[in-house]
């Protein structure tokens, strides 16, 4: 097996938890703004350590005013937004632990977090969250509260818990330890119930201590470090990086609506982002679009090619060409640098998870001056395993170990990891969680490879691993994220298990699809059912696939390809909440299609079907 371990740099304290944080975070600056909160004119409104301390005080005072006991669990179902962290600390305060739901969760998903949780209360934003809950409420005789936050039902609790003393909440802050449980997070998982996650308090204090020291240069800017957080805070990626800022004294704004976060990112201007690599692929394919239909596409795409061979040549250490030099000056004035003003001017870093970035975005950005930090880690991980860091970094791996941490790969190159961010255990489920441990380490189900300096590299999932019936191993990943970074594609699931070569189903992406349609004079109006079989069209994904096959070997390569009349999303039940697609189930849902690729004639690269 191989191994790498990297060695904590704080030392631990079995005895702190997650409010600790915040208490010395106030001792150390309470005069700092750690939150910004939007106003209607599009400014933002400052909130102090100290003041954010207060409300939370207040507000866990409220839900002890209210019944809620230690240990006990309250759900939330809330899109990204101050009061988030607001409610999560303010849980921890009350010595309570929070369970997150996705706002998108369906009715039977809430009833199955809240009830397998044993939730007693729950905290909803928006009347449509409230339905959805109060559709199953009958089935969840313990919750004995539900509050509504766009009814103004924090504010009733403040006022509700005015007569708790201070001591109380001091008292109840100080009763967990570092292995207690912190929180219990449901997997998103793309197969079978969601299995609960218990993270304890020493998770996210150890992983916060150590991270800020590893990424002193994101959360500790001299200057003021940062960030405006749009993906969900349900989910441990987001929560964890809420955490780390308030332990580190970042700046912190929220916008849940893309469609307004380029506005707000104009405003914010933040140091640095959180972001999914869909995020970074969707700023490139807009920005592209844009110009060709300014009729300068051609400009962009130099500009985008240039980028690339600049950052290429830096990373390598080689002396970059004269010719080079030149034209990167030209487009940085053309190019690159209103790209960096339209988000915020300030953006110095990235951090991308979640999914592989590839690294043709990455040194894209990098010429930018926007360097991308991407990582690995799952729920089970606390979110980051490994991650790039400003000191040690390489495009297009998801760097070492962070400190504290171990990773190493099994035989079968499945990757390994145990260390500070390693969950406790799966709730209630000691079968699973016996199944997912060898010893101490957690077996995450993917697949890497290390490089000589201990570079991590994701290169599939274990058991998404196809084996074609001439017995050869794809890993759908390689062939599926390049295509994905086309414009013009929404998602694509690679086939092939036991078949005689590799196919593709396709989805096209009904934002960018009337921008290209008229960028390349078809009709704009066109529906995804026409589209998916528009010749143009067509020729598009198959130059996409033809690119991805440039990377694989002839028996690795997608033979045939489908594009499917409608679009894979969480609402249809075939993309998780963090956009993973669940392969399992569009297997089964789309199997007339992937038959139908089967049947008739043999395959020959560049072939099609049209439904």
């Amino acid at each position: 097996m191989i191994e790498f371990e990297t060695p904590a740099v704080v030392p631990a304290d079995p005895d702190a938890n997650t409010t600790d944080l915040l208490v010395q975070r106030v001792a150390a600056t309470p005069d700092s703004v750690l939150f910004s909160l939007p106003t209607v004119d599009g400014g933002w409104t400052p909130v102090t350590t100290r003041e954010f301390h207060d409300q939370v005080v207040a507000l866990a005072k409220g839900l002890v005013a209210s019944g809620i006991q230690p240990g006990d669990k309250i759900g939330l179902m809330a899109k990204t937004r101050y009061e988030w962290t607001l409610i999560d600390f303010a849980t921890w305060f009350a010595g309570a632990v929070l369970v997150p739901i996705y706002e998108t969760s369906s009715p039977a998903q809430v009833k199955w977090n809240l009830g397998d949780s044993g939730s007693i209360a729950v905290i909803l934003e928006t009347p449509d969250h409230f339905a959805r809950f109060d559709e199953v409420h009958p089935d969840l005789p313990a919750i004995r509260n539900v509050w509504q936050i766009d009814l103004g039902d924090l504010d009733k609790l403040v006022a509700a818990g005015a007569d708790v003393p201070d001591e109380e909440i001091e008292r109840r802050r100080n009763l967990a330890v570092g292995s207690d449980i912190a929180t219990l997070i449901y997997t998103s998982g793309s197969t079978g119930k969601p299995k609960g996650c218990v993270l304890t308090h020493s998770n996210f204090v150890e992983l916060s201590r150590n991270s800020a020291v590893a990424l002193k240069e994101v959360v500790l800017d001299p200057n003021g470090a940062s960030t405006l957080l749009f993906i969900t805070t349900a989910h441990v990626f987001a929560r964890f990086i809420s955490v780390l800022c308030v332990h580190a004294g970042v700046r912190v704004g929220h916008q849940p609506d893309t469609k307004q976060l380029l506005p707000s990112l104009g405003s914010f201007k933040p140091t640095f982002l959180l972001a999914v690599p869909r995020v970074f692929e969707k700023v490139y394919n807009v920005s592209e679009q844009k110009a060709e239909a300014g009729g300068k596409g051609k400009i962009f795409r130099a500009a985008a090619e240039t980028a690339v061979a600049h950052s290429t040549a830096k990373e390598t250490g080689a002396k970059i060409p004269f010719g080079l030099k030149v034209k990167f000056a030209l487009f940085d004035r053309l190019v690159y640098g209103k790209l960096r003003a339209a988000m915020g001017g300030n953006v110095k870093y990235a951090v991308s998870g979640s999914a592989p970035l590839g690294p043709r975005l990455g040194h894209f950005y990098h010429s930018l001056g926007i360097t991308i930090l991407e990582g690995y880690g799952l729920t089970e991980t606390t979110a980051p395993a490994t991650v790039n860091l400003v000191t040690k970094s390489k495009i297009g791996t998801v760097g070492p170990a962070l400190p504290g941490v171990g990773v190493r790969l099994a035989d079968d190159g499945e990757i390994q990891v145990k260390g500070i961010n390693v969950f406790k255990e799966y709730w209630k489920n000691p079968d699973a969680t016996a199944e997912s441990f060898d010893g101490e380490w957690f077996k995450t189900g993917d697949i890497g490879s290390f490089d000589g300096d201990g570079f991590l590299s994701i290169t599939g999932r274990k058991k998404e691993i196809i084996v074609t019936a001439g017995g050869k191993n794809v890993a759908p990943a390689a062939l599926e994220d390049p295509i994905r970074a086309n414009p013009l594609v929404g998602q694509v699931v690679v086939v092939g298990d036991k078949k005689p070569f590799i196919s593709a189903l396709v989805t096209l992406d009904p934002e960018m699809l009337p921008v290209w349609l008229n960028n390349n004079d078809e009709d704009a109006g066109m529906s995804l059912e026409d589209a998916a079989k528009n010749a143009a069209v067509l020729a598009e994904v198959q130059r996409a696939i033809d690119a991805a096959n440039e990377n694989v070997s002839r028996a690795e390569s997608i033979r045939k390809f489908t594009i499917l009349p409608t679009e894979l999303t969480e609402a249809s039940g075939h993309l998780t909440p963090k956009m993973s697609i669940k392969r399992n189930v569009i297997l089964e849902d789309f199997a007339a299609e992937i038959e139908t690729m089967y049947s008739g004639a043999p395959a020959t690269e560049g072939h099609s079907i049209v439904h």
